[in-house]
C-alpha cells in the first residue's frame, strides 16, 4: 500500500524554522512578507522575524556569498556585492537585460522627482526621453502613477515595486543622496543646473498650458505602487 505518510507535509516541529525561510526564499522569484512566510510555515510572526534575523545574520558573519535583505516590503536573497564583477563575467546574458545609459538617467530623473513629466524629465535630460520611458514602463520599473489636474492633464510618472526590487530599496527613503554621485564640486555644480533646467523648463510648460504639477489625481486610489510616491 502506498505510504500514507507521503500525502502530508512534514510538521511545522519536525523542521528547522530558519531552514524552512531559507528554502522559501531560494524559490521566490519576488521578495515575501514575514506574515506570508509565517501563514505558510504555520508560525508565530514573531518567530519569523526572529529566524530572519539569524539569517541575515549568519549569512554575514560567515561571509556567505548570498545576504538576505529586507526590500519591497519583504524578505529577498541576494547576492553578496563583493561577487557581482565575478557573476557578471559568468552570466554571459546580462549584456541584454542591462539598461542603457539614457535609460538609467530618465530612470535618477523619475526616481528622484517623482511624481514627474515627460517635459521635466526632458528639460533636465537636455534631449527628448519618450523611447527611455516606454522601455522602463516595459520593464516595469516606472509607471503612470495620476494624472496632472490641471488643463492638458499631464501624465505623471513614478517607481514601481519592482524598481524597489531590483536595486535593493526597502523604500524610496533608502535612495542614496543625489549629490553622491559627483565626485567634485564641478559635477555637484553641473547636476544643480540640470536639475535647475529641468524645473524652468517644467514652470515654463506649466503656464504655457495652465499646469498645476504639483496637484495630481491618482490613476487608482488602490493600487499598490502608488504608495512608493515618496
Amino acid at each position: 500500500m502506498p505510504d500514507k505518510s507521503l500525502d502530508h507535509p512534514t510538521a511545522p516541529e519536525d523542521y528547522s524554522l530558519e531552514g524552512a525561510v531559507e528554502a522559501l526564499l531560494f524559490v521566490s522569484d519576488e521578495p515575501v512578507s514575514a506574515a506570508t512566510l509565517a501563514k505558510i510555515t504555520d508560525r508565530a510572526p514573531s518567530e519569523v522575524d526572529t529566524a530572519l534575523s539569524l539569517l541575515a545574520t549568519r549569512f554575514e558573519e560567515e561571509g556567505r556569498g548570498i545576504q538576505l535583505r529586507e526590500v519591497a516590503g519583504g524578505w529577498r536573497l541576494y547576492s553578496h556585492p563583493a561577487y557581482h564583477d565575478i557573476i557578471e563575467r559568468y552570466v554571459i546574458s546580462w549584456d541584454t537585460r542591462s539598461l542603457s545609459q539614457a535609460a538609467l538617467e530618465a530612470l535618477a530623473v523619475i526616481a528622484y522627482h517623482q511624481p514627474t513629466t515627460r517635459v521635466a524629465i526632458n528639460g533636465i535630460r537636455g534631449v527628448n526621453s519618450d523611447a527611455v520611458i516606454s522601455s522602463l514602463a516595459e520593464k516595469g520599473l516606472v509607471r503612470e502613477v495620476g494624472r496632472d489636474a490641471g488643463p492638458g492633464n499631464a501624465i505623471l510618472y513614478g517607481t514601481t515595486r519592482t524598481f524597489l526590487e531590483k536595486f535593493g530599496l526597502k523604500s524610496l527613503k533608502d535612495l542614496p543622496p543625489l549629490e553622491d554621485f559627483a565626485p567634485d564640486e564641478t559635477s555637484r555644480e553641473y547636476i544643480r543646473a540640470r536639475l535647475s533646467a529641468g524645473e524652468t523648463a517644467l514652470r515654463a510648460d506649466d503656464d504655457e498650458d495652465g499646469l498645476d504639477t504639483a496637484s495630481y489625481s491618482p490613476a487608482s486610489s488602490d493600487d499598490e505602487d502608488l504608495e512608493l510616491v515618496d
